[in-house]
């Protein structure tokens, strides 16, 4: 299944937040090029040109759907179709930014490095990635796909990928002059029935969904929302608490 920009946006101020709290901590006054890496819908490219309104911005990501929803937001900016793995600038740029695209690539160890290669001189690279891959949300994702129905047909579907604290600081401390790196806890408070599927059928299920037929979908997905349902209970008032923790990384380049 494709991209659903829809889908994706219908949590936009939650999921954009951790991008406004990556920004805050990028020390650059006016650079001249920044670019978006999977930029999706555009929601996190809206914040770079709001800072930085006179940079020469572009937002790059693969998904042809969420890139006509970029062009449709108004940001001022350029909007190509890209692949971050084989991503490269036509010149050094002066911010390299990217808010949850990086778990979806897998090699990081060698696209990191490489990243912070096309930082110019004095520039950054910032990245934010969720690191809640042990939560509930995943572990109940995972365990339903080796449920003995679906376990031959999703064995080979790769998990997002996990990036430590530690594997950041090693992967980027030999290539950049100053280096921030922490995690954040977010409790989102849920609205609505079946909060925490919603959440996740725009990012992290789709790759289980898109290896099912439609029938086993509908099962598949009917067993894994009532397995969230216990272990995310949707409150008296109606909401449903939702622990989120992310990783966050700025790299200066020397």
């Amino acid at each position: 299944m494709p991209w659903n920009p829809g889908v994706y946006l219908r949590f936009a101020d939650l999921r954009t937040r951790p991008a406004a709290d990556l920004l805050a901590r990028v020390p650059m006054e006016a650079p001249a090029r920044v670019a978006d890496l999977g930029c999706g819908p555009g929601n996190s490219t809206a914040l770079l040109a709001a800072r930085w309104p006179a940079a020469r911005l572009t937002g790059f990501d693969n998904s042809a759907a969420m890139l006509a929803e970029a062009r449709e937001s108004g940001v001022a900016a350029g909007w190509v179709l890209a692949d971050i793995a084989s991503w490269q600038p036509d010149a050094a740029c002066d911010v390299i930014f990217s808010n949850a695209a990086l778990q979806w690539l897998e090699g990081l160890e060698m696209l990191l490095p490489r990243l912070m290669g096309f930082v110019a001189p004095g520039g950054a690279f910032a990245f934010q990635v969720p690191a809640n891959f042990d939560a509930p949300s995943h572990a109940l994702m995972r365990a339903v796909a080796d449920a003995p129905r679906w376990r031959a047909k999703l064995a080979d579907v790769r998990p997002l990928t996990r990036l430590s604290p530690e594997d950041c600081y090693a992967l980027l401390k030999p290539h950049a002059a100053a280096l921030d790196i922490w995690q954040t806890d977010y409790l989102h408070v849920l609205e609505g029935e079946d909060a925490v599927y919603r959440w996740v059928s725009g990012t992290g299920l789709r790759p289980y969904l898109d290896a099912l037929a439609a029938d086993e979908r509908a099962d598949f997905i009917r067993l894994y929302k009532a397995r969230l349902d216990a272990a995310y209970p949707r409150r008296a008032d109606g909401t449903t608490l939702f622990p989120f923790r992310r990783l966050f990384a700025v790299a200066q380049a020397g």
